[in-house]
């Protein structure tokens, strides 16, 4: 008897521990949805457009920071739409000189009236993320796989904005994204598509 009423509480222990976990990722209110869709394969990585969906149904982000850890040697080449706040030692590299070699790189938008040569669709708006709106940007991450079986997705994502803290949950791989071109006559898909969840936890 004694035997059956410890294993009924470590049920409940196990249960309750699942319960915290599925919460903490699940709001009524909503959540900040990040896709990262690899688009082309580069010699040594390849290009991918980060896209910040706002699926909070009240909440607007004043200025968004993004930031994660990368699970190889990764660099990022070049970026449009956003920008590292630092390089990091880059010291390895002889001419062509990446924009951050940081292991853990912190991302932030660009202002409005960014020159069009360092824009893409749905940037550049300081950060501003309304409830209902996206933002994104555009990187070449370098030091990579550069295949569905080498590529990696990166750990430990953040996602901060001035006076609010997100919990974020692991990067997960999903379907594809799809894309319909300008014309509406050409369905393209993403090579590769990671989700990540964030939710509200508390006002700073």
């Amino acid at each position: 008897m004694e035997s059956l009423f410890s294993t009924m509480i470590v049920l409940l222990l196990v249960s309750f521990s699942c319960l915290i976990s599925t919460e903490a990722l699940t709001s009524n209110y909503g959540n900040i949805t990040v896709k990262w869709d690899l688009l082309n394969w580069t010699p040594d990585g390849y290009v991918a457009v980060v896209t910040a969906y706002n699926y909070q149904k009240q909440r607007s982000i004043p200025g968004w920071k993004m930031s994660w850890r990368w699970t190889k040697k990764e660099v990022i080449w070049n970026m449009l739409g956003a920008k590292t706040t630092g390089q990091g030692g880059c010291s390895m590299f002889k001419g062509n000189i990446p924009q951050s070699c940081v292991r853990k790189p912190t991302v932030v938008d660009l202002l409005p009236g960014t020159p069009f040569n360092q824009q893409i669709a749905n940037c550049c708006k300081s950060g501003v993320l309304k409830p209902g709106s996206e933002s994104a940007f555009q990187l070449s991450v370098g030091s990579a796989g550069n295949s569905v079986k080498t590529a990696r997705m990166p750990a430990n994502f953040m996602f901060t904005a001035p006076k609010q803290q997100y919990i974020c949950g692991p990067s997960k791989n999903v379907r594809p994204t799809r894309f319909t071109t300008a014309d509406k006559r050409r369905i393209t898909a993403a090579l590769m598509t990671w989700n990540i969840t964030c939710v509200f936890h508390k006002a700073t």
